[in-house]
């Protein structure tokens, strides 16, 4: 019954209780030690402020790196043709087994052939998974990305030629066709160099490629991460810096700064100048053309300024 002390297992035998009989066994003296001073709310790890430190500090998630240009592949007979008389850059050509060959595919093979360039037969499928389902008519072609210049080394370039530097720097131009055809007429006219901005700018594709002819390759290009900037930078070492523009100041007639170091800014197809960069500007140019014409082709303008300087350049040069 309850209360009945004398039932079986109800008290310890004498001398079987665990731990000391007399005194605490050291657990109070151990409780009244000292522990250190009391850690800031931040550092305990059960309080809000440690909490909310935590939060804050927590390492973010790196964002994704971008992959970098990638090589680009050119679909079609035509194409693939005209890149490889322009001599583009190329690693591998494309032919879909069982092609029906005729000029073009023949000439391509041959072409690759004659310059090195990998000729791999693959099936259709697999090349229009390769071109993303283009109409490639059996032929594709390997371009490795472009690789550009830097800003300093087109200055370096002009210097070791020994002449008065004349580069060309592309405001916004976005059509691949006017970008490589500027380089064209940039390569013609004697320039040393173009520069197109990081951003809002076309690049260096198989169209640009196709349009310079192949100049691209021979002339060098370079990708400006500020175009306002470089300007500056490049007028800080004694380059006149002009800018095409429609309302310019003086005609193409009137250029004289042509005979000095020089750099052609050329406007987006649209907008023309940005405002930032005709501020950087010494001097804005006009070209002086028959009644109802609205204005030319960014690439158009570029080659009649460029073909300017170059006639007063040789002009000097015979003196």
């Amino acid at each position: 019954m309850a209360g009945n002390s004398r039932r079986k297992g109800a008290m310890r035998k004498p001398g079987t209780k665990k731990g000391a009989v007399v005194g605490s066994g050291g657990q109070r003296r151990r409780g009244l030690e000292g522990k250190g001073p009391t850690p800031k709310a931040q550092d305990r790890p059960n309080h809000k402020a440690y909490r909310k430190s935590a939060s804050t500090t927590q390492k973010r998630p790196e964002r994704r790196k971008d992959a970098g240009p990638t090589s680009e592949l050119v679909a079609g007979r035509n194409p693939v043709v005209e890149c490889l008389r322009a001599e583009v850059p190329a690693t591998a050509l494309y032919v879909a087994l069982g092609v029906d060959a005729d000029d073009r595919v023949t000439d391509a093979v041959r072409m690759a052939a004659d310059r090195g360039i990998s000729v791999l037969e693959v099936s259709r499928p697999e090349l229009d998974k390769l071109t993303h389902n283009a109409v490639h008519q059996g032929l594709a072609l390997q371009i490795p990305p472009y690789e550009y210049a830097h800003p300093d080394d087109l200055l370096e370039a002009a210097k070791n030629s020994g002449e008065d530097a004349l580069l060309v720097a592309l405001d916004g131009v976005t059509d691949p066709r006017n970008l490589g055809a500027v380089i064209r007429s940039a390569a013609a006219f004697g320039a040393h160099g173009v520069v197109v901005p990081q951003r809002r700018s076309a690049s260096i594709t198989a169209v640009a490629w196709r349009t310079s002819a192949g100049t691209a390759a021979k002339l060098p290009v370079a990708v400006a991460t500020n175009l306002t900037r470089t300007l500056k930078d490049w007028a800080d070492t004694g380059l006149m810096v002009v800018g095409l523009d429609a309302d310019g100041t003086i005609t193409v007639d009137e250029l004289e700064l042509a005979n000095g170091p020089i750099v052609v800014v050329v406007g987006s197809e649209g907008r023309g100048l940005s405002r930032l960069v005709r501020e950087r500007c010494d001097k804005t140019v006009s070209i002086p053309m028959a009644a109802g014409v609205e204005s030319l082709n960014a690439s158009v303008a570029t080659s009649v300024v460029l073909a300017e300087i170059a006639r007063r350049r040789r002009i000097v040069g015979r003196i």
